[in-house]
């Protein structure tokens, strides 16, 4: 087993469009429902957010995998 880290990406909103092809309401709907990767918010207090890449990755495996 490889003992190599991935280092970790946030991607914004624009990237996360461009990997699932969904619309940025439905990504925010599906996360309210919780059906979708939790958001980061990059700065304290502010009011920009972006998502782990790994997470999206994941949740996009997970998805052909349950089909």
């Amino acid at each position: 087993m490889s003992n190599t880290t991935k280092p970790l990406k946030i991607i914004r909103i624009k990237q996360v469009k461009a990997l699932t092809v969904f619309s940025k309401s439905y990504i925010y709907e599906l996360a309210k429902k919780g059906l979708f990767p939790k958001n980061l918010t990059l700065v304290k207090g502010g009011t920009a957010v972006g998502w782990l890449e790994s997470d999206i990755t994941q949740w996009i495996e997970d998805c052909i995998a349950n089909q």
